[in-house]
């Protein structure tokens, strides 16, 4: 595997200026025909990059790297979108029959336009709190992302290689290219050292091409071209240098995203609010009409009965819905953002909270992602330093990403160097001829390097490795790996394995291959030499969040590339039970219904490959489980498509950061159990207003019914019912900013809209109970007591009738705002609300001062306007009464709605 430049073909510059004219696919195709310096110059770039002039040229000419996702939402399509909805539609069809009936068809300066206005302002508190948070919440998700990091090196005239941001790549740059990259543009390949792409963003092809330099003529698939890389692929090994050719919206990748017209799918988060959102219209659209039927067959004043009906619709829509929903998730980002977890999706909030159990890697997770070389060793366990001159030529001349443990040799021989007159001179004495990169299959990476003779260098796991070798260095003499010696490197390498370390082999082969490229073929007949012991204690965190984890009901499962040995001793160091371990070779001899058994009873897989990975989630999820996969390399990219939420961090390779929903800025469990903890009170926060609100309209339902069938007049007037519901909807503002029991956050919350209507079944008519003997208190105690000791038919003086509806209408309107009011602090806790569970200060706030505020409209003059009159000092101790009574009633039916169904919310 040699090194290979792009090659010269005759093309000329004049025809290859007239190609690069046309559009993204033919550029790309007169790039991978032309020859490297002519395609530098028809792109006016050269070898040593561009020039900051060049750079603004071609942004100005080209455009930015940017890819949209789908069209870019203008502000008013969301202003659009916050103010049209099912619910703001029955708004706007009671705002057209109120103008009709209270506007046009009223009398010669009688027009009273109050109920108009009322809903309008319903309609704009609703969709304008929706935009505004919507707005806030976008912008928040925006700043947090513009916290993660992706970038690529290239290279450029003043500055030479540097680091830059996927998004300022332009067409022209010269990009250099490692294992662990994302490919920032449509390239074409210059350089390429053993480089293998993986291309599934775009094929669906899991296996990575090899990619080279070569100029090459096609009319094929632009994908099945050697010497293109394109954007949203990623660098499985080797190295390289291109040159963009394509940025943005024109590249493959903006193309299909561009002409992607698939609805995005729901998840179960989405279909359950929606569900919850459709059952509470279908209450709506199927009683109104009942109640204008009842109104109108009983009262006689059909457009008084029509005006009624719309306005119970009003009192039982839940129009604040989308806005609690969204203001829910963007507090619960933002303060997820503050607690060092940035959350790129904001439904993935629910997810992260209902996760119940978490797969997560072992290296710099459980341990300090800090590796240290321990020792190197010959078979026999003996310090020997000619191991390690052998371990450093593999690290330091092998151009992929080099890992932990290659870092960790480099270091140590570098400090080894002034005692090891051996070890001196390294990176100097020797010439690198070739190099077999790593790859997740073989375990294993070899470097080809001369100094007077050629010698392949190999280091990888001890399976692996034993598998290439027939040869060890056995008591100075190279001896045939037989059995016995076998055995005798496997008890040295157990031992090193119990004591936590992991252990990787060595092996060396001279003059491996006359014909001067080298493949994997080649690494057979190898000598092994040693081992190399490498220690990555635990973190002291680690204990600590793991049982904190498991305190919060979510398993962890340790899924690991390593041997089981190292796995189980770590494992075993910080808490996580080892009493079974499943090997990747146990995995593929499973099918997919005894893996998903054994994987919810395992809380260890080790030599795993990345596809193991993402089956091992695929099975957990398959018995019902929410699973989370926290990982940082390329090898964790399926897995985190895999899971139910992603989770990666900032300092991860580019794959993961692009494949998570979630990325914490720390990589640490303790930080992961805080984003756990705030994901669960976003979703207590919703499902609060949402079975309140469910229980709450149900209730007022069955009292809209009764009263319309069995009082003579309205029970309250249709701007009535308008005025209640916009000061209890601004009542439920606060539900986001509510606390949330201790008790309701140990337990994964997993979205259950069956549980939605039993709720609204039990509590709902509780309410409707109190609303009935508010009925019977005020028809025939209260009202006659202030109009001459008569009932409603026995006056005959129209002004007294007026006043009796009037005392009716307004003893209700309290009581009803009260009994809705309560029912927010009773509902939002399992607990005895104001004794055991407190409501948070602005909940608190806002509805005492809804209900203080309620309570004295009928006093005053505005309250006149609504047709209400001021309540006798005789109502209030009933009305203490039925709230005492009604908080009894409802603390008896939560507590044996939980008995029946396990959790109130």
């Amino acid at each position: 595997m040699s090194e290979a430049r792009g090659n010269t073909m005759p093309i000329t510059k004049e025809a290859n200026h007239s190609s690069l004219r046309g559009n993204a696919g033919d550029r790309l195709r007169a790039a991978a025909a032309a020859g490297t310096e002519d395609l530098l110059s028809m792109l006016e770039s050269a070898q040593d990059g561009l020039s900051e002039a060049q750079i603004e040229k071609s942004r100005a000419k080209h455009g930015s790297n940017k890819i949209t996702h789908g069209k870019k939402i203008s502000t008013l399509k969301r202003v659009i979108d916050a103010f049209i909805n099912p619910f703001t539609a029955i708004l706007f069809g009671l705002v057209a029959v109120s103008a009709f009936t209270d506007i046009v068809m009223a009398d010669a300066g009688e027009a009273n336009p109050t109920t108009v206005i009322i809903i309008t302002a319903m309609v704009l508190l609703s969709g304008l709190l929706q935009f505004i948070q919507e707005t806030k919440s976008g912008q928040a998700a925006e700043n947090l992302l513009m916290m993660i990091t992706t970038t690529i090196t290239v290279r450029r005239q003043e500055k030479g290689n540097q680091e830059i941001s996927l998004d300022d790549i332009v067409v022209g740059d010269i990009v250099l290219l490692a294992a662990g990259d994302m490919i920032p543009a449509d390239i074409r390949i210059i350089r390429a050292k053993d480089l293998f792409v993986r291309q599934s963003a775009l094929t669906g092809e899991s296996m990575a091409v090899e990619k080279t330099s070569q100029a090459e003529l096609g009319d094929g698939s632009l994908t099945d071209m050697a010497n293109l890389a394109f954007m949203g692929c990623d660098v499985v090994s080797g190295s390289a240098e291109g040159v963009v050719v394509v940025t943005g919206n024109d590249t493959l990748f903006g193309e299909i995203a561009k002409n992607a017209n698939e609805k995005p799918i729901q998840n179960s988060f989405e279909k359950g609010v929606n569900s919850v959102a459709w059952l509470l219209l279908r209450f709506v659209l199927v009683m109104a009409p009942v109640v204008l039927f009842v109104a109108g067959f009983t009262k006689g004043d059909w457009m008084q009965a029509t005006l009624f009906a719309l306005s119970v619709a009003v009192g039982l829509t839940p129009e604040m819905l989308p806005m609690i929903v969204t203001t829910c998730l963007a507090k619960g980002a933002v303060e997820m953002s503050r607690k060092k977890t940035i959350i790129k999706n904001l439904n993935s909030i629910q997810n992260l909270g209902s996760m119940n159990i978490l797969c997560t890697d072992k290296t710099g997770t459980l341990t300090q992602d800090k590796v240290i070389l321990q020792y190197h060793l010959n078979i026999h366990g003996e310090e020997d330093s000619r191991v390690l001159r052998h371990a450093f030529l593999n690290s330091y001349y092998q151009t992929g990403l080099k890992n932990l443990m290659d870092i960790a040799i480099i270091d140590h021989t570098m400090r080894e160097q002034a005692n090891e007159k051996e070890l001196q001179g390294l990176d100097d004495r020797f010439m690198k001829v070739d190099e077999i990169p790593f790859d997740f299959d073989r375990r294993r990476m070899s470097v080809v390097v001369a100094n007077g003779k050629t010698q392949m260098i190999t280091k990888g796991a001890i399976e692996e490795m034993l598998d290439v070798c027939s040869f060890a260095e056995y008591e100075g003499t190279v001896l045939p790996l037989s059995d016995e010696i076998r055995e005798y490197i496997y008890n040295k390498v157990d031992r090193l394995n119990a004591d936590g370390m992991r252990v990787i082999a060595v092996a060396q082969k001279n003059n491996p291959s006359q014909a001067g490229a080298f493949s994997v073929s080649d690494e057979s007949g190898m000598v092994l030499i040693g081992y190399l012991a490498f220690l990555d204690p635990p973190k002291e965190s680690t204990a600590q969040a793991i049982k904190a984890l498991h305190e919060y009901g979510v398993d962890v499962k340790i899924l690991t590339g390593d041997n089981d040995k190292v796995a189980r001793t770590v494992c075993r160091q910080v808490g996580i039970s080892v009493e079974r371990i499943l090997l990747g070779s146990d995995i593929d001899s499973m099918n997919d219904e005894d893996l998903a058994k054994s994987a919810s009873e395992t809380s260890v897989f080790a030599k795993l490959s990345p596809m193991h990975k993402a089956r091992i989630i695929s099975s957990l999820q398959s018995e019902g489980h929410s699973v989370g996969y926290m990982g940082d390399g390329i090898n964790d990219a399926a897995a985190l498509k895999a899971a139910d939420v992603g989770i990666s961090v900032d300092t991860a390779v580019d794959i993961a950061k692009e494949s998570s929903d979630v990325i914490l800025l720390e990589k640490d469990l303790m930080v992961l159990e805080q984003g756990i903890i705030e994901g669960r009170k976003t979703y207590a926060n919703m499902i609060k207003y949402i079975k309140i609100t469910a229980s709450s309209n149900f209730g007022n339902m069955l009292s809209m019914l009764a009263a319309s069938a069995f009082i003579p007049f309205m029970p309250m007037l249709p701007i009535q019912i308008i005025l209640l519901n916009l000061i209890y909807d601004f009542s439920c503002a606060a539900i986001p900013w509510d606390n949330v029991d201790k008790e309701f956050l140990v337990v994964p919350r997993k979205w259950d809209a069956s549980s939605v209507k039993s709720f609204m079944l039990w509590i709902g008519p509780t309410s409707s109970v109190f609303d009935f003997t508010t009925f019977v208190f005020m028809y025939f105690i209260i009202c006659p007591a202030v109009c001459g000791q008569a009932l409603f038919h026995q006056l005959t003086n129209p002004a007294m009738r007026e006043q009796y509806v009037a005392i009716f209408q307004a003893g209700w309107f309290v009581e009803s705002m009260w009994t809705q009011t309560l029912v927010i602090h009773m509902i939002r806790t399992q607990k005895i609300p104001f004794i055991q569970s407190y409501a948070s200060a602005p909940l608190s706030l806002i509805t005492i001062a809804g209900c203080a505020i309620l309570t004295l409209i009928p006093f005053t003059g505005f309250g006149a306007s609504f047709g209400f009159a001021a309540l006798p000092l005789a109502y209030f101790p009933w009305l203490a009464l039925t709230i005492a009574l009604y908080m009894g009633l409802v603390t008896v039916l939560k507590m044996a709605f939980v008995k029946k169904h396990g959790d109130l919310l």
